[in-house]
């Protein structure tokens, strides 16, 4: 048994996480839980301060769940790399966006790896977790880390793991959520899933890191393709005058062979609209164009202009115009009942709103503050501030549009109170089914993506 394989086993092994947010704070939390000393790293000076106070600014984690560990001395954050050197293994949990042109940007991974290599020695654990395509541990990092002379696989341990955090999930998480490990060796690989198996939950050792890394991307371009599957088949039924999400309860009926995609707005987060555009930029170093996975990314990306359509079709149906009409936005999180604002399908929604012309504000519990603009479809870079839902907020708007669905918003006082409600994801069912909403008020003034709506007045 190697020195690292003991202090695995005997949970003494100092373990890092670089990048606090919601996959390394979760992770960062979830070893110190499962009795190892932790010190995460980021840039962030005020997230780093937030940790010593025992404050989470993640809803996965609450604060009473990081604060005891912090009082112990088991989980400290730091802005110093320097502490790398006296760790035993490293994870890097940074993000990796894309570029204007859809291009992977590797720039956090690179620099992780750089601030690693002078303080890399042996026998140390090095997991990278970001997302990213095929290749990136072996052609990106491993040639960083080697800069220092050490050899992966001799003297050093290197792997790849995918994260598989989902926000506001509360059933799977990060330490119940099975865990795939690719290492460079079959050691690398076996070190690794020791001590990620130390959280609690099952290890798929896999051959190699470019098969931990594709793994991850097809997860993710599953969703995206299915995703963009409903969406079509939204834009197809409107016209056909049936009713999607009554076709969807119904095929989900089907205990076999099926599993339920819904369509919305658009795609958001740090996954769905940015794993599969990695790979099929990978792809075309093999000569190979992928399609399929660039067809599915069109439709979902085509969303938000659809649903900006739709708008000026529901204000035309009242005499008004989408210039200068009084737009409230509701939910400008990715997905509903989580804080995320990343790659939110509302960007893009307000911002094509306020380009033709319309006055837009928002509601959201949980996004206090959002950014929109600073680029080619709204140039003006704008930072917005949530509106009090209240009943003057409704009503004085011509149309309320909700983009996602937060279970926390009545939902039956929307459609009370506001003249017109488009809505992409239909929240609003919930609250038909649940007899909070008048029939009559409902067809007059509800109007929802992938359903018929209702014939015009006096037709």
């Amino acid at each position: 048994m190697t020195d690292l394989e003991s202090k695995i086993a005997q949970r003494t092994a100092h373990v890092a996480v670089i990048g606090l947010g919601y996959v390394g704070l979760p992770l960062t939390t979830a070893f110190a839980k499962a009795g190892f000393r932790v010190t995460g790293i980021d840039v962030d000076e005020e997230k780093v301060a937030a940790i010593g106070r025992g404050e989470s600014y993640i809803p996965d984690v609450a604060s009473a769940e990081l604060a005891p560990y912090v009082s112990q001395g088991r989980l400290t954050a730091t802005t110093d790399y320097g502490t790398l050197c006296g760790t035993d293994a490293v994870f890097i949990c940074v993000p990796t966006p894309y570029d204007a042109q859809r291009a992977p940007d590797l720039s956090y991974i690179v620099a992780a790896s750089e601030a690693i290599e002078p303080r890399l020695h042996p026998g140390q654990l090095i997991v990278l977790q970001s997302t990213t395509y095929p290749g990136t541990t072996e052609e990106v990092v491993l040639p960083i880390l080697e800069r220092s002379g050490l050899r992966a696989g001799q003297d050093f341990h290197l792997a790849f793991s995918p994260e598989r955090i989902d926000p506001g999930n509360r059933q799977w998480t990060a330490y119940n959520t099975p865990k795939v490990v690719g290492g460079l060796t079959p050691d690398c690989t076996r070190l690794a899933g020791a001590l990620l198996q130390q959280m609690g939950a099952p290890v798929h050792p896999v051959s190699s890191p470019r098969a931990a890394e594709l793994t991850k991307l097809l997860e993710n371009t599953f969703r995206s393709v299915n995703i963009a599957l409903v969406n079509e088949l939204a834009l197809l039924t409107e016209r056909m005058g049936i009713d999607l999400w009554e076709v969807i309860d119904a095929a989900k009926t089907k205990p076999f062979g099926f599993m339920p995609f819904y369509p919305g707005p658009g795609v958001g987060g740090h996954c769905i609209p940015v794993d599969p555009y990695y790979l099929s930029w990978k792809a075309r170093e093999y000569d190979y164009y992928a399609e399929f996975i660039e067809l599915a990314g069109e439709v979902n990306q085509a969303m938000p202009y659809h649903v900006v359509d739709l708008v000026g079709q529901a204000l035309s149906r009242r005499g008004r115009a989408l210039a200068n009409a009084q737009l409230l936005v509701l939910g400008v999180a990715f997905k509903p009942d989580i804080d995320d604002a990343r790659n939110s399908p509302a960007q893009r929604v307000i911002e094509l709103l306020l380009s033709r012309g319309a006055v837009v504000r928002y509601h959201d519990p949980y996004i206090p503050h959002f950014r929109v603009g600073g680029n080619v479809f709204w140039r003006e870079p704008l930072r917005m501030e949530s509106l009090e839902l209240t009943d003057e907020a409704l009503e004085t708007s011509d149309c309320a549009v909700i983009v996602a669905g937060h279970r926390c918003v009545d939902y039956a006082r929307v459609v009370q109170h506001a003249p017109l409600v488009m809505d992409t994801c239909n929240a609003c069912q919930r609250a038909m089914e649940g007899g909070g909403l008048d029939p009559a008020i409902w067809r007059e003034k509800v109007l929802r993506l992938g359903a018929p709506w209702p014939p015009r007045t006096g037709a």
